[in-house]
């Protein structure tokens, strides 16, 4: 029996059955739980939603984690990463984000303070520099625990 295309359908199950596996797989995300050296947090007000959070993304193809927070941070928040901490968290709720299921691994991080915007201005609005008595009150994606299990000792598992 042939499928759509003239491909035998044992053939044709094969690659949607593949493909269901391949699309349908979490992202892997990096964030910095990012403060300058006088204890302040650095945030970014995104684009699409209007809220505050930690400057982070998604791993590209061959990055290293390392690299991929090093890069995020720069890009978003025009920041150095002076120096990279433990692992506050590991998020894998899938309703974090509404985009995609990303499974987020939170880095405390030592940065500069930003020397330069954001790479792409639609996607981050703003940059500032928070004390941590001083936090906004509109931190969006999930965000509000991950800055609150920063602040403690140990990893959060989720």
């Amino acid at each position: 029996m042939l499928a759509p295309m003239g491909i035998p359908s044992g053939v044709f199950r094969l690659v949607r059955e593949a493909s269901r596996h391949l699309l349908r797989r979490p992202v892997v995300g990096v964030a910095a739980a990012a403060r300058t050296r006088d204890g302040r947090w650095l945030l970014i007000r995104r684009g699409d939603t209007g809220q505050w959070a930690l400057p982070g993304g998604t791993l590209e193809w061959g990055e290293t984690l390392r690299d991929g927070i090093t890069r995020e941070v720069m890009e978003e928040a025009g920041a150095t990463i002076e120096s990279l901490g433990s692992v506050s968290g590991v998020y894998s709720r899938s309703d974090r984000d509404v985009r995609f299921h990303a499974v987020t691994v939170v880095v405390r991080a030592v940065v500069s303070e930003p020397t330069r915007p954001p790479s792409n201005s639609v996607e981050i609005r703003d940059v500032r520099l928070f004390p941590d008595d001083a936090l906004p009150s509109d931190i969006g994606m999930g965000m509000g625990d991950m800055i609150a299990h920063a602040r403690e000792p140990g990893v959060y598992w989720e």
